[in-house]
């Protein structure tokens, strides 16, 4: 069995989730707890799943009885479970939602529900506006306005994805459309195609000569759990996992101005046209047209290949997808300045990443032989600090083992012929009066993140206490600098461009986080530092192996900010970039 339908971290997250559910129903609690750690215990094998469900081997595993082994199996060799979608169809669908309130868990839920038989998001809403949350056990005044926060949040990001979720969806389709013997060309549009952090729906593209037999083959794809719309050329489906794609199909002739037109931005389209209209021309989703009224007719139509050649029409250099925000690129384009942009493969490692020594998965050696693998040069290992105890942040004495074993792996590298190496290093939390690490042990790394994790809620204090840390010698980069994490929680109170000047005068670099739940740095704020010349580090901020993969969408948010490859550090080798750390 070398192909299972669900793979190893999938059935996990199913097993945290059915825990979860069991005990919003008021379960047993070692029933509850059962399902975690059988997670846990799934998600630290060293073999493979596939494997131990082929040899049957599962229920050997301590804490896998045969329930569990005779679920794990089911889930991992189908994809589904009846026990899952048994125990979900069981509980009212407004428990479920309300576990996507910050702060809202099982037990408070299971309990809002029987004293005051709160079932939807509305009757919670309700509950707390009347005061009668507050009055429960367990709540109070504080809890209540969370609650009312988190419910308004809800529904600001309800049709909101991240990338992250967004881009595989869309290019298990776009492998589909590829396939299909009448598609000419087709893309992905709008603010996926742009490299968006948050998306609304998938938009795709195709030309045809027959777009009746592509719309057909579309709608009946797997992985599309409804069909919203099917027209002539155009069909809309909710995908299983919840996201809307829109596919629309087009004539070759119509191919490069339509995806042009639908990948936007509204307001580059705007620019675009009027661009159009001083020439003489007319723009739109069909054509560019030797008229300047609004018309289709076939005559009058520029022959345009290419999304280029219609760039060249109106006097622009190229602007790639991600530039077309209005926000520059017309004027860069006129003056063939816009630069080449760095590429995902221009990254040679990652300067930000964790270990199983505080909060990671991997061992030091399974980091190492994965990231070598993977064509890097290097990877630094900058696990939590004391301070961050739920973490499981190192002491002094734990850092100083550690740099000590990151020296042995490297040793054995070197020895067996390998260039690739770990660096040692930290992710330093920001007190209130300092960081976490005195400088003498900070001195004795390769790299230092120094990162707030716990914001003071006031502009002026995050803002001194960042400050302060760039302008300590010891420290490389600040990391994930506004604290956002993105359909969850808002940036923390700051002065960014504070903290930018203070970084230019210091030399001090900024991380562009490229956990798909932060991208922070914001991309929109990558101008105003590149300008100032402070450098960009793309990190994933890595808790997994395969986190290494969010490298890739860090580049995309890179690229959004005008970063070129001299922009970003971590494009340098490691003969390059040692001399830079000092």
């Amino acid at each position: 069995m070398d192909h299972l339908r669900m793979d190893k971290e999938s059935v996990a997250r199913t097993l945290v989730e059915i825990g979860i559910l069991l005990e919003l129903k008021g379960e047993n609690p070692f029933k509850t707890r059962a399902y975690s750690s059988a997670a846990r215990t799934l998600e630290g094998l060293g073999e493979s799943l596939s494997v131990l469900v082929a040899e049957n081997r599962l229920g050997q595993i301590k804490g896998i009885g045969q329930a569990l082994e005779e679920k794990i199996t089911e889930l991992a060799t189908t994809g589904k479970l009846k026990y899952y979608d048994d125990l979900k169809a069981s509980i009212p669908p407004g428990l479920i939602e309300m576990l996507e309130i910050s702060g809202l868990g099982p037990k408070k839920i299971r309990a809002l529900h029987e004293k005051l038989g709160v079932d939807t998001l509305e009757k919670l809403e309700l509950a707390s506006k009347e005061g009668r949350v507050a009055a429960l056990d367990g709540f109070g005044e504080k809890s209540q306005a969370n609650i009312l926060e988190g419910i308004d949040r809800l529904r600001n990001y309800a049709s909101k994805h991240l990338l992250s979720q967004a881009l595989p969806a869309a290019e298990y389709l776009l492998d589909q459309l590829r396939q299909f013997p009448d598609v000419i060309r087709c893309s992905t549009a709008g603010s996926l195609r742009r490299s968006k952090e948050v998306i609304g729906d998938i938009d795709l593209l195709a030309s045809s000569k027959n777009p009746a037999a592509v719309l057909e083959s579309f709608v009946t794809l797997p992985g599309i759990g409804k069909i919203l719309a099917h027209g002539e050329t155009k069909a809309s489906v909710l995908m299983d996992d919840g996201i809307q794609c829109d596919l629309r199909v087009v004539s070759d002739l119509e191919y490069p101005f339509a995806l042009a037109y639908f990948t936007g931005s509204k307001e580059h389209n705007i620019v675009m046209r009027q661009r159009a209209i001083q020439r003489g021309l007319r723009l739109n989703e069909y054509g560019l047209y030797k008229s300047n009224q609004e018309t289709r007719d076939p005559s009058l139509r520029i022959h345009c290949l290419t999304e280029e050649e219609i760039h060249a029409e109106l006097g622009l250099q190229y602007v790639p997808p991600e530039l077309r925000e209005d926000a520059g690129e017309f004027a860069a384009g006129e003056k063939n300045a816009i630069p080449r942009l760095v590429e995902w493969t221009d990254l040679r490692g990652s300067l930000h990443n964790h270990s199983n020594w505080s909060d990671g998965r991997h061992t030091l050696e399974e980091i190492a032989g994965h990231m070598e693998n993977l064509g890097l040069e290097y990877w630094a290992i900058t696990d939590h600090s004391k301070a961050s105890f739920q973490a499981n942040g190192l002491d002094p004495a734990r850092l100083k083992s550690q740099i000590r074993a990151i020296q042995e792996i490297n040793r054995r590298f070197a020895d067996q012929g390998h260039s690739f190496r770990l660096l040692t290093g930290t992710e330093v939390d920001i007190l209130k009066e300092g960081l976490d690490f005195d400088d003498d042990l900070l001195a004795e790394l390769d790299v230092v993140v120094a990162s707030l994790h716990v914001s003071s809620g006031n502009e002026a204090e995050n803002t001194r206490r960042l400050i302060r840390a760039a302008e300590n010698p010891q420290v490389h980069i600040l990391g994930h600098l506004s604290g956002r994490l993105l359909l969850e929680r808002e940036p923390y109170p700051l002065n960014l461009p504070a903290v930018i000047e203070a970084c230019a005068e210091t030399g001090t670099w900024l991380e562009l986080n490229c956990n798909p739940r932060r991208f922070d740095l914001d991309w929109r704020y990558w101008v105003q530092a590149s300008k100032k010349g402070v450098k960009c580090v793309i990190n994933p901020d890595a808790h997994r192996n395969e986190h290494a993969g969010f490298l890739r969408l860090g580049a995309a948010i890179a690229r959004k900010g005008w970063l070129k490859r001299e922009d970003v550090v971590n494009t340098r080798n490691l003969a390059q970039l040692l001399p830079l750390l000092g």
